[in-house]
């Protein structure tokens, strides 16, 4: 006699028949598929945004692994045979496609290796651990896949915080506790996250209007976290925790932030930020220059608003160090690096040409400066 799998101290690990296990809806991963409404619709979903075909391979070669039971909640409390895969939704979909010839035809998985009929039938049950609610799993998935092992990106973390704290009225400090966060990650994706559905609620974004094959997700809540970007729309760390954080005053801002951020496909504007680092400094300083800002309105780009916004002062003298530091490392190089070509001393007249030109009006001015602290 097969003995059972042991009861966990959060769930009760049984096996179940895998027609009585029914994909989520609701998973943060899903949110592209929101108008999903089957399960064959939700094995697509799966299919081609997940990566179920590594799983399937997996499974197909080894079997499925009885130490990795699916994490399952009651569909209702009145039916108690069907259960809802609240985690480990890609191995399910894996099983399902291996296990019927059928749907892998509907969703254009014709690639994945054909099993043994003994094979399918050991997939025809499944280890899963049941909970009672969604709510007493979530210390687990929290951890699981925002601080731990197996992160979900960005967006979809901070979906998933967005529910604890919404639907079941977790503080966010209590989640941020539970998950071992240290750095305000939780704080700082949903800050993001509010900002974002502001915009898009008041009609000013649409991430399908977003520039580019990828959602960075990360542009604007790293951006929301610096406090140059929340004077820009109006907002502080503590008051942006809340449904529609932006005054409406600032809504304008807002809509020039995420355009900024992103672009916009529909109305042809590119996006300023090409990467995090170094465009997002760079944007954080020319939002915090009247000059910078204006010059970024009125289309400019942004190494050039960035230039405006610094200001002479600080250019010229960036401009005097970097020269310095590229001399010093040609003098470094000059034994090795020169062979004799008349090009390159031409060149270098004409560096002395420039710096002694630059020299003497640095005199003059400091002759003038000195003079009028005399006075």
């Amino acid at each position: 006699m097969t003995s059972r799998p042991q009861a966990n101290e959060n769930g009760e690990i049984r096996q179940v028949p895998i027609k009585h296990l029914l994909l989520d809806e609701e998973n943060p991963r899903l949110s592209s598929g929101q108008g999903a409404h089957s399960q064959d619709d939700l094995v697509k979903i799966l299919w081609s945004e997940m990566a179920v075909d590594e799983v399937a391979f997996s499974i197909a070669a080894n079997g499925y692994f009885p130490e990795e039971p699916l994490f399952v909640i009651p569909q209702s409390a009145r039916d108690k045979g069907k259960y809802i895969v609240v985690e480990g939704n890609r191995r399910l979909a894996a099983v399902l496609l291996l296990c019927d010839d059928e749907l892998r035809r509907k969703v254009g998985a014709t690639d994945l290796p054909s099993i043994t009929v003994q094979a399918r039938s050991r997939l025809q049950t499944l280890p899963v651990s049941v909970y009672r609610s969604r709510e007493a799993l979530w210390p687990f998935l929290g951890f699981r896949h925002i601080n731990g092992a197996k992160p979900w990106d960005a967006f979809s973390k901070a979906h998933y915080v967005a529910d604890v704290y919404e639907r079941y009225g977790v503080p966010l400090k209590e989640i941020t506790r539970k998950i071992g966060d240290r750095h305000s990650y939780v704080l700082r994706i949903y800050r993001g996250l509010k900002l974002l559905q502001q915009a898009e609620s008041t009609g000013l974004f649409s991430r399908e209007d977003a520039v580019g094959n990828r959602f960075y997700f990360s542009h604007l809540y790293t951006a929301a976290d610096q406090p140059e970007f929340q004077r820009f729309v109006g907002i502080t760390s503590e008051g942006s925790l809340r449904k529609n954080p932006v005054p409406k005053t600032k809504l304008k801002e807002l809509n020039e932030l995420v355009t900024w951020l992103y672009g916009n496909r529909k109305t042809g504007i590119e996006p300023v930020i090409r990467s995090q680092n170094p465009d997002l400094n760079r944007l954080r300083a020319v939002i915090a220059s009247p000059s910078g800002i204006s010059a970024l309105r009125s289309g400019y780009s942004l190494d050039r608003s960035h230039e405006i916004s610094v200001g002479d002062e600080r250019r010229f003298r960036e401009a005097l160090n970097r020269a310095k530091e590229e001399l010093v490392q040609a003098k470094g190089t000059v034994t090795t690096g020169y062979q004799g070509e008349p090009d390159l001393l031409d060149t270098m007249q004409d560096v002395l040409l420039v710096a002694n030109t630059i020299q003497q009006e640095m005199n003059t001015k400091a002759s003038t400066s000195r003079r009028s602290r005399q006075r």
